[in-house]
């Protein structure tokens, strides 16, 4: 299930959740909250995989525009080899081999520039996604905490009522 699903359900959960009298305090079920709690937590290592793959995706990408890269500057080379073989048009393969090398290195960074672009927004976007998950994880255990201590110091005062 997806992270962001599991967070709708856990504010539904507090949404729906029955106001304590006099308080600011909720009492909440604390089965479905420690299920949904569970599943978080089992659905936060999926979020790091789906990182880790982008992260790989991006090797990947720039890894093949390196290799593409690498091959247009062989197909440059060769070309200005075989041109240069040619006294006539000596002065044009070298401008045209120059072209085609700058081109080569142009778009082998442009796609470079995209890719970590690309990491960076999804890297960040899983960044938010963890720090809202975790402040509201934190804010589910405060308020069954506090609720286990409102508990706590009623039974106190009806025992020493008794």
């Amino acid at each position: 299930m997806d992270i962001l699903q599991l967070i709708d359900r856990l504010e539904e959960l507090f949404n729906n959740a029955k106001a304590v009298p006099f308080t600011h305090n909720v009492v909440v079920d604390e089965d479905r909250m420690l299920e949904l709690i569970d599943q978080m937590r089992i659905a936060i290592p999926d979020e790091v995989k789906k990182a880790q793959q982008v992260v790989a995706q991006r090797d990947r990408v720039m890894a093949q525009a390196q290799e593409e890269a690498n091959r247009t500057l062989q197909i440059a080379r060769d070309k200005a080899d075989e041109l240069v073989r040619k006294d006539i048009i000596v002065q044009e393969s070298q401008r045209r081999g120059d072209q085609i090398l700058a081109q080569a290195r142009a778009e082998a960074e442009a796609v470079r520039t995209d890719a970590d672009n690309y990491v960076l927004d999804t890297l960040m976007q899983l960044q938010d996604q963890i720090a809202k998950l975790n402040n509201q994880v934190h804010n589910g255990i405060q308020m069954v905490q506090e609720e286990q201590m409102r508990k706590a110091s009623t039974n106190n005062t009806d025992k020493i009522e008794k």
